[in-house]
């Protein structure tokens, strides 16, 4: 995360940086990526990037952090999520919310396309952490009794989450054959494990 300094800057600057790394994340995956075309496209030295950020991870990953919380803040006011519905339903949910999220964000949009792809351990562990969340919701929709108690957790966020990205990278933001396609997978899925 950034040093102190970066939180003592005007929230203007703060913002030309933050910019910076989204027009270089979004162009490039992480492991392409370069703090110097950030620094320039910010208009700072290469010095106090240093001030602000130890290195090209910690500027990675305040970018996602803040594009995480303002996505999960707009859903939110949206108020598009049920957190009572079953993990199924949730992802559609998201989905929906999502697409609405990214037409209007295309550059986060992007960064989450790039990320995808890129194999570099940060990006695959960020992946794996942001994964816990549908992990745990399978968990709950297990112990709920919604989901068979057999069933291997890992396995069924791995499949979700592979249909979810898949439809993505075929279908963009045809929304109409993205959700279909996503729905009418999540319904196999979910007629194999529930319970009866």
């Amino acid at each position: 995360m950034p040093k102190d300094t970066f939180y003592n800057l005007s929230d203007g600057k703060k913002r030309r940086i933050f910019d910076a790394a989204v027009q270089e994340f979004s162009t490039r995956r992480f492991s392409e990526a370069s703090i110097n075309q950030i620094v320039k496209a910010a208009g700072i030295p290469r010095g106090s990037f240093y001030q602000y950020f130890s290195d090209k991870e910690d500027i990675f990953r305040y970018m996602f952090e803040e594009i995480v919380r303002e996505k999960r803040e707009i859903i939110l006011r949206a108020d598009v999520l049920d957190s009572e519905a079953d993990v199924f339903e949730i992802c559609i949910q998201a989905t929906k919310a999502s697409l609405e999220w990214g037409r209007s964000k295309l550059e986060y949009s992007q960064i989450s396309m790039l990320m995808e792809i890129d194999t570099s351990e940060f990006i695959t562990k960020l992946r794996a952490d942001s994964f816990e969340g549908l992990i745990r919701r399978i968990e709950r929709d297990k112990e709920r009794g919604l989901i068979r108690p057999e069933i291997d957790v890992d396995l069924v966020a791995d499949m979700m989450y592979t249909l979810i990205w898949k439809q993505f990278s075929l279908f963009g933001f045809n929304e109409n054959m993205l959700l279909k396609k996503i729905n009418d997978g999540l319904k196999i899925i979910k007629a194999g494990i529930t319970c009866a």
